[in-house]
């Protein structure tokens, strides 16, 4: 069986599948960004990429900027980590 969001999952690089599934694995709606940081982990380095996925994530529609360092997960973004 096709399912056409599985060839978009199978292209998402490790660190923004962790971001998404953080939502589902909190339970969360939405999360601010301090709490997205514990996808990457503690240093300053790890900080920046989870910075840059949550951008790139947010750019093509998976989570949607909520303002105050809020994301929200979005429809798209549920269906990529189911």
């Amino acid at each position: 069986m096709f399912v056409p969001h599985r060839r978009r999952i199978l292209g998402m690089d490790e660190l923004s599948l962790q971001v998404l599934k953080l939502f589902i694995a909190m339970g969360a709606e939405s999360l601010d960004l301090h709490t997205l940081f514990e996808a990457g982990g503690n240093d300053p380095a790890s900080r920046a990429r989870v910075l840059d996925v949550v951008t790139r994530l947010a750019d093509s529609g998976y989570l949607e900027s909520r303002g105050s360092d809020f994301y929200l997960l979005t429809d798209k973004g549920r269906k990529a980590v189911r």
